[in-house]
């Protein structure tokens, strides 16, 4: 098994192909700049795309917020700098995440424990799939300051919910709770904050008894489907198909089915 990435503001454990990855910066709400989430955020993505001992991640929020986005001291402490400067500080620094969840091979499911407000709504959206808290609430609340989502959320948002929607929640800045944000299509499911880890758990579980390579393939098809035409896409799925019906996993997994069992599968 790979070696766990050291990280300095989260804690990272991996159980039966399962990762959870828990932001432990309680005493700023999970803030993603001023902090160093964003380096272990990237960190843990780009370990998970070399481990092959690894399915499926889940991301939450240690204390009561999943993530409060930016650290608002931190950003009145950055006004003095230039525009170029302030520039390159985005570029190499909160905009690696999405480059970095966009490139990530495994399903990726956010628990949302708490709020997920600016930079933090946007990483909520970047996973495959939420599950929240009745405590969780959602905001892209950028223009309330002045501000635009700088780490491409408005990207996501609208993919997502649809331009209407996300127009509304990006010009609005407003704040929406657990109901309304499953209505909206924001979240897949809502539980009691105390089952929020336990059914979390329970969706990553069936993901990881999956065959290793075909989650990996299919998480790429997803996302390549998201800006191929059609007949590009249908050939690069004649090209997964064929490396996957060549895997001991596929052989595994007919065999499993026809003597009616589970498949024990290798990742490879």
């Amino acid at each position: 098994m790979s070696d766990l990435p050291a990280l300095k503001n989260a804690a990272l454990t991996l159980d039966q192909r399962v990762a959870t990855l828990i932001f432990q910066r309680d005493d700023v709400r999970n803030a993603l700049t001023g902090t160093e989430l964003t380096e272990d955020i990237v960190a843990t993505l780009a370990w998970a795309n070399t481990c092959a001992d690894i399915s499926v991640l889940i991301m939450t929020g240690e204390g009561s917020a999943f993530s409060a986005g930016g650290n608002i001291k931190n950003m009145a402490a950055r006004a003095k700098e230039s525009p170029h400067m302030l520039a390159q500080y985005y570029k190499y620094g909160v905009q690696r995440i999405p480059l970095a969840m966009q490139a990530v091979e495994i399903p990726v499911i956010a628990a949302v424990n708490g709020p997920a407000i600016g930079a933090g709504f946007d990483l909520a959206n970047m996973c495959d799939l939420r599950i929240g808290s009745t405590h969780a609430q959602f905001g892209e609340t950028f223009a309330n300051l002045g501000l635009i989502a700088g780490d491409g959320g408005g990207w996501y948002l609208q993919r997502l919910i649809g331009y209407q929607r996300a127009a509304e929640l990006t010009f609005t800045g407003r704040i929406v709770k657990a109901d309304e944000a499953r209505a909206l299509g924001i979240l897949l499911e809502i539980t009691e904050p105390d089952q929020l880890m336990v059914r979390a758990q329970e969706i990553a579980a069936k993901i990881a008894s999956k065959p290793p390579l075909a989650l990996r393939y299919s998480k790429r098809l997803l996302r390549l489907a998201q800006q191929q035409e059609l007949g590009e896409h249908l050939d690069t799925c004649s090209s997964f198909q064929a490396l996957c019906q060549k895997s001991e996993d596929h052989a595994e997994a007919l065999t499993a089915f026809f003597e009616k069992r589970n498949g024990i599968f290798k990742g490879r």
